[in-house]
């Protein structure tokens, strides 16, 4: 699909807020509602706009560690791969995880409620895989810059 100027300011204000009245959206992209609303169909049809969530805050909920794990698994292991995708998918306290290069073949990103429900996932679960080789945690100290699924959308229209 072949995206305009309008397009990627619908896109962009949508990213900032998924919340924008048709109304509103159409004000700040200058176009009429009804042709914004074919527009942003269009985006969505298409799997530009793949969805609209609320982004919670992990700290007030409970959630008051987080921590990146790089982790190696053996390769000799039959269908590792397969395999380690299926129980991390499995594991509530991996809310993103990434195939990598570099030392280790993935890196997991984990929330916990704290030290001690992250120290039992990582010794009862994660360690406990078939193949698994190695891990190294990394716990966030703090959060300088946070814009998970968001794009640099005014670098790219």
């Amino acid at each position: 699909m072949q995206l305009d100027a309008i397009d990627w300011r619908i896109l962009a204000a949508l990213q900032h807020n998924g919340r924008l009245s048709n109304q509103d959206l159409a004000d700040k992209v200058a176009l009429s509602p009804s042709a914004c609303l074919r527009r942003v169909r269009t985006l969505e049809e298409n799997g530009l706009i793949q969805g609209y969530h609320a982004r919670l805050d992990a700290v007030q909920l409970g959630f008051e560690l987080e921590a990146i794990v790089h982790v190696t698994v053996d390769h000799s292991h039959p269908d590792w791969h397969e395999a380690f995708l299926q129980q991390v998918d499995a594991f509530d306290e991996v809310v993103a995880a990434y195939v990598v290069s570099g030392a280790s073949n993935y890196v997991l990103h984990i929330r916990a409620r704290g030290l001690p429900a992250f120290s039992t996932f990582v010794v009862e679960k994660l360690n406990k895989l078939p193949g698994m080789r190695d891990i190294c945690s990394y716990i966030v100290m703090k959060t300088l810059k946070d814009k998970r699924g968001e794009l640099p959308l005014t670098a790219a229209s």
